[in-house]
């Protein structure tokens, strides 16, 4: 009797295995979501985590052209101009992966961001016009957003892996590796001629 009833539960057991087993390939699509991951609450922290960049990159669009007036280097100006131009491509894409999740796009104020733009206004406050310094300083303040961006990107990347979503995946790495690519071009201008000559002032 006792046997019987230990091999009904394994029955059982197995059936509930099947049951869920069969329930995760159902709830599965093409675009390799599975499980119903927009309905969990780390696809939602997902999902705020990208309306803060979201405002973050937004701010950051209009705060570059300042600092590339405030720029003395026509090396520097033109590297802020061209920052611009990809930071509005980022906004873009950042609608695109909203539009893939069915997510109304949204900006939530980003404390990080406000904080180094903040930072970057500074900057240009404190040290004189026309001088290398603050050229550098203007490097110093744009290398810090940076880093804070590809920091962002590179764990939203991973979170959008680990949830399936394999072309938001694909859209943010474009943009991580673009954040990359703008910070070695500053580091590239800083050590070409600017710390130098800041150092001489």
């Amino acid at each position: 009797m006792a046997t019987t009833k230990t091999t009904s539960k394994k029955a059982a057991t197995g059936s509930e295995s099947a049951a869920k087993s069969a329930s995760v390939k159902l709830s599965s699509d093409k675009s390799g979501k599975t499980g119903k991951m927009e309905d969990s609450e780390f696809h939602e922290f997902f999902v705020d985590e990208l309306k803060d960049i979201y405002w973050a990159e937004k701010h950051l669009a209009k705060a570059l052209p300042k600092m590339k007036k405030a720029s003395t280097s026509p090396e520097l100006a033109a590297a802020f101009e061209k920052h611009t131009e990809e930071t509005n491509t980022h906004i873009a894409t950042l609608e695109q992966v909203f539009a893939l999740l069915e997510e109304k796009p949204q900006a939530k104020k980003c404390d990080a961001m406000a904080g180094l733009l903040e930072e970057g206004t500074g900057i240009i406050e404190d040290t004189d016009a026309g001088t290398m310094i603050r050229d550098a300083g203007l490097i110093l303040a744009a290398q810090k957003v940076e880093h804070y961006e590809i920091a962002t990107y590179g764990t939203l990347v991973a979170f959008a892996k680990q949830m399936g979503h394999s072309e938001v995946a694909e859209l943010l790495q474009f943009t991580l590796d673009n954040e990359k690519a703008t910070d070695v071009a500053l580091t590239e201008i800083a050590e070409s001629f600017i710390n130098e000559q800041a150092v001489a002032e």
